[in-house]
């Protein structure tokens, strides 16, 4: 099919001229290929992760090892979606790694590719796709949307209430009318 830009036109969802490889708190929402129910379930307002959620967990887990000049903070797998709070550390400062090294982020002007956001996200979703699909044996099958949320969280009181939104999504999800009648995807329990 020939590129048609009535059809094939993605709109950016970024924040037009912002720097995202600039130090600073986002908030994060990345949901699953036609929001299905694939992480597990929500059980007397308990997420109980699958398999598939399980591995979502530990890959973001392991994102400070590979990204040193990010921190995770508030984070909640849902059945079908994640949210999340990345912070993006001074990209010139030093870290101290896991191992008790220390490494200098190395500053790189802020283009496309070397934004840490979303190296960072497209990280994430790259590693667990590949692992949820040999999890299924469905090689390259689409595990999330194409895109993410993000929202530049501009203040400590708006990052509270972020925090708070987080940690009781899972009270909320039984009253979301986007959730009902959804049906689950089996994935191993045991990753």
């Amino acid at each position: 099919m020939k590129y048609d830009p009535e059809i094939h036109h993605r709109r950016s969802i970024r924040f037009s001229g912002y720097d995202y490889s600039q130090p600073g708190a986002y908030y994060v929402t990345v949901c699953t290929h036609e929001k299905r129910h694939l992480f597990g379930e929500i059980i007397e307002s308990e997420m109980k992760l699958s398999g598939c959620g399980e591995v979502v967990r530990r890959v973001w887990e392991g994102l400070t090892r590979r990204y040193p000049a990010v921190q995770t903070d508030s984070f909640v797998v849902m059945p079908n979606h994640i949210h999340a709070i990345i912070v993006v550390n001074d990209v010139g400062a030093i870290h101290k790694l896991p191992s008790g090294e220390f490494k200098r982020a190395v500053h790189e002007p802020p283009v496309r590719g070397r934004m840490l956001l979303p190296t960072v996200i497209g990280y994430f979703k790259m590693q667990t796709a590949k692992r949820i699909n040999e999890m299924r044996d469905t090689p390259g099958a689409p595990v999330w949307q194409r895109n993410y949320y993000e929202h530049i969280v501009r203040n400590e009181d708006e990052l509270g209430k972020i925090r708070q939104y987080i940690a009781t999504n899972r009270l909320r999800w039984s009253s979301d009318p986007e959730n009902a009648g959804q049906d689950g995807i089996s994935c191993k329990s045991n990753p």
